[in-house]
């Protein structure tokens, strides 16, 4: 059997992408169990393999309409935010045509993006839309750490009037049936509250009683065994996380925080619900290092695994 076509975005110019993305297409392990084609711009690439892949041959897929006389590396700039939209558009086109098996996403620079004049709330919401998806959700997995994010790439003041006991239950539902596919027959999850000690019975906010509880009791009646609401300043602990194959966190930095400290080297990023493979890593761009030689591949590498593997899943089927 082949090996798996993957799509890997360069990620913004300026950023750690080009360096993560060319280090990963030399990378004589990946290349075992991946073909890895780059998107985004030729001499970007090109630069960034000369300086970290000791100018080793990679596969490029030429997304960019502009070129770069010199990179601004560590800044936002709409230059940088066009290219990297390009690409993302250009690989995940592909992936849907079937032309590539899985995309693989290195990190943008939102502001970038959006100073080009290009809306961008983020990967997982364009690329949903792209595909046609209405009902997805964000996923963040190292091994069996796994969390499922209820609100993503929105204000916090706007969080409490998005949840919804519907939205809780499709994002639910996209998380058991997620790690089912990673042979867990039976999951056990968690839910975390949204206010502090989980409203303590509505006296500090009265979302889990009118909101979050009503929509686990729904999960149960179907079959999903999930418990909570459980306070989140105690979810994360082994004691507890431990217990579970999956979690559903409210909004972005109620889960993004304790699984950053918990994997920040190895965890992935999956977008569930989609007709495609899609991962990235779960980092920034990391501007401070960008072009230095100092970014660790261990996200990357991993989510190019985890993409490889379900793409193998399907290639079998």
């Amino acid at each position: 059997m082949s090996l798996p076509r993957i799509a890997l975005t360069m990620g913004d110019p300026a950023g750690i992408g080009p360096e993560l993305a060319v280090r990963a297409a030399a990378n004589s392990a990946i290349r075992k169990i991946a073909d890895i084609t780059v998107y985004g711009c030729p001499d970007v690439i090109a630069r960034a393999s000369a300086k970290f892949a000791g100018g080793r041959k990679i596969k490029i897929a030429d997304t960019g309409d502009l070129k770069f006389s010199k990179v601004p590396v560590g800044k936002t700039d709409s230059r940088c935010g066009i290219e990297a939209w390009n690409a993302i558009l250009c690989a995940t086109k592909d992936v849907i045509s079937g032309k590539m098996y899985a995309l693989v996403t290195a990190p943008v620079n939102k502001a970038s993006i959006n100073k080009a004049g290009i809306p961008f709330t983020g990967h997982t919401e364009f690329i949903a839309e792209l595909c046609g998806t209405a009902n997805f959700a964000m996923m963040q997995s190292a091994d069996k750490f796994r969390v499922v994010f209820v609100t993503t790439h929105i204000p916090l003041d706007d969080v409490s009037g998005v949840i919804t006991s519907k939205r809780i239950i499709e994002v639910t539902e996209l998380l058991y049936d997620a790690v089912r596919q990673e042979g867990i027959g039976k999951p056990i999850l968690a839910c975390a509250a949204l206010n502090p000690h989980a409203g303590e019975d509505g006296y500090m906010g009265d979302e889990e009683i009118k909101i979050i509880i009503p929509a686990l009791m729904k999960l149960r009646k179907k079959g999903v065994k999930i418990d909570g609401p459980f306070p989140p300043d105690i979810l994360f602990i082994d004691a507890i996380r431990n217990n579970y194959d999956g979690l559903v966190s409210m909004y972005h930095d109620q889960g993004h925080i304790p699984f950053k400290m918990l994997a920040f080297d190895k965890g992935v990023n999956s977008t569930l619900g989609l007709p495609i493979i899609r991962t990235s890593p779960d980092h920034g761009t990391a501007f401070d290092i960008a072009w230095k030689g100092l970014a660790n591949t261990g996200s990357l590498f991993a989510a190019i695994r985890l993409a490889a593997l379900r793409a193998e899943g399907r290639m079998k089927r």
